[in-house]
């Protein structure tokens, strides 16, 4: 009896992380091809080979950082970003990670969430919501993330909506 429940609990759980994950790719899903928006998609195999490129490159923080990446998507967007920041809070389910920052200043609100916090530094999954008159952003960083470095591969990437991240760094 004790392990069907312990096999009930971890379905459940299971389940809950899938559905939220599927709630992200639905809401990516849902505009990666609409005109308004630049959608940014990177996998893991890509990351494979960024990090063959930027171990002659790049600072070795960086690149120890890259292989332990999973997947980043970005959606981006000018077009009407605040009812689009409000309709991705309605649709993420926000409550299940937990809030690392916000800010909210100048008519722009960024939230930066994190889920699976396994030592205080080391996170599975990074989300950054931003919302205001200018742009509206979601990224998804999968993988193994160093909170306190994630600043450093932000300065090193040239996509919109990562200049976010440096908000982060702690070694600044």
């Amino acid at each position: 009896m004790r392990n069907i429940l312990v096999a009930f609990i971890l379905i459940c759980f299971v389940g809950s992380v899938s559905g939220q994950k599927n709630a992200i790719d639905k809401y990516f899903n849902q505009y990666k091809d609409d005109e308004r928006f630049t959608m940014v998609y990177i996998s893991p195999k890509m990351f494979e080979m960024a990090v063959k490129v930027a171990e002659e490159n790049v600072d070795e923080e960086v690149v120890e950082m890259l292989k332990e990446i999973e997947g980043l998507k970005i959606l981006t967007t000018d077009t009407d970003p605040n009812n689009f920041y409000k309709e991705a809070l309605k649709k993420i389910n926000t409550k299940e990670y937990e809030e690392l920052m916000t800010v909210r200043d100048q008519g722009q609100n960024v939230q930066f969430l994190v889920k699976d916090q396994q030592n205080g530094d080391i996170v599975n999954e990074l989300l950054l919501l931003v919302g205001g008159d200018d742009e509206f952003v979601l990224m998804s960083f999968v993988g193994k993330i160093n909170l306190n470095k994630i600043g450093k591969l932000a300065k090193n990437m040239s996509i919109n909506g990562t200049e976010h991240l440096m908000k982060l760094d702690k070694e600044e």
